[in-house]
């Protein structure tokens, strides 16, 4: 029998999480090829998430709750989670209830059929609109950055082969970026169509903040083309400053009586300025995660765990 760990994020969900664990069993009852643990990792949510985790974790022998000292994120919660799984097969979803818990048997399968990693993809996403157009540009974004096949779709909810888990926890930087971690480790990477839900009960987690901290995260972590791009723009800037030189000499000689302006002067340096800021700017966020990498910034920190390491209480 295959052990499936299911890796649960979260945040703001002390109304939400515990219908998510039902379906897990009810869903994993009629799966008899299977065991399974759930590890449910509270990302220092302010309601009242890691009491309804701890209830939880003592109703079941097979659930192990963690909390970490403050909001790391939710690619840092997962892999807290990541490290403490010891299935054969790893599934991560959301806490919301959107991601169909009852429909992981075809996860599954695919797993068992030979792929490494499978990632849901729903006909109907239930997403707000904001929510639609950032997940839109987090798809272009992982195919021009980090070569993610066109066809590919990428969600929250997907499952990954054990050498995949092992593979990305080897990463100990402190941003990391799950899609990343999976894209770098394999490429026999399949989808399968699953129902998406509305949300029921409150709101994305996701502020436009976030998003744009997960996209540099993606980035600046795991892809140096920003440098390359910047550094054609500024080849570019380059020659179309020249050619506005050239033109401007030519134009002289052949009407020496045109004043030379000022004002296309002026534009050409904030072009210029404007570049070498974006340049600069975009160097300088790569030097500063390198430094706080340098420096040991975690991850994240545990601040506790339900039931304790020592304890035998997860299935093996």
């Amino acid at each position: 029998m295959k052990k499936v760990s299911f890796v649960i994020p979260c945040y703001r969900s002390e109304k939400t999480i515990r219908s998510v664990v039902d379906e897990i069993y009810a869903t994993m009852g009629t799966l008899e090829s299977y065991i399974f643990e759930v590890i449910l990792v509270n990302d220092c949510s302010p309601d009242n998430t890691y009491e309804t985790i701890i209830e939880i974790a003592k109703e079941h022998d097979n659930v192990m709750g963690i909390s970490l000292a403050r909001n790391f994120g939710q690619h840092a919660a997962l892999m807290a989670g990541l490290r403490k799984s010891s299935g054969d097969y790893v599934v991560c979803l959301d806490d919301d209830g959107q991601t169909p818990a009852n429909e992981v048997g075809k996860l599954l399968k695919k797993l068992d059929d030979g792929y490494d990693a499978v990632y849901a993809s729903y006909d109907n996403k239930q997403h707000s609109k904001f929510r639609n157009i950032g997940s839109l540009a987090n798809e272009k974004m992982t195919e021009i950055m980090l070569g993610k096949p066109r066809e590919l779709y990428i969600s929250s909810y997907f499952a990954v082969r054990r050498f995949v888990v092992d593979e990305m926890i080897r990463y100990e930087a402190s941003y990391p970026y799950i899609i990343g971690l999976v894209l770098r480790s394999t490429k026999n990477i399949c989808n399968v169509p699953v129902h998406h839900r509305a949300r029921t009960i409150g709101s994305s987690g996701y502020s436009l903040h976030k998003l744009l901290s997960l996209w540099f995260n993606g980035f600046t972590a795991f892809s140096i083309k920003p440098l390359r791009i910047a550094i054609f723009l500024g080849m570019m800037v380059a020659v179309c400053g020249f050619a506005t030189l050239i033109y401007v000499i030519i134009n002289w000689f052949i009407n020496p009586g045109v004043p030379l302006g000022w004002s296309s002067m002026m534009g050409i340096f904030l072009i210029i300025g404007g570049m070498l800021l974006l340049v600069l700017g975009m160097m300088g966020e790569y030097i500063g995660r390198i430094y706080i990498s340098i420096n040991a910034a975690p991850q994240y920190v545990i601040r506790d765990i339900i039931p304790s390491e020592t304890s035998n209480k997860l299935q093996t």
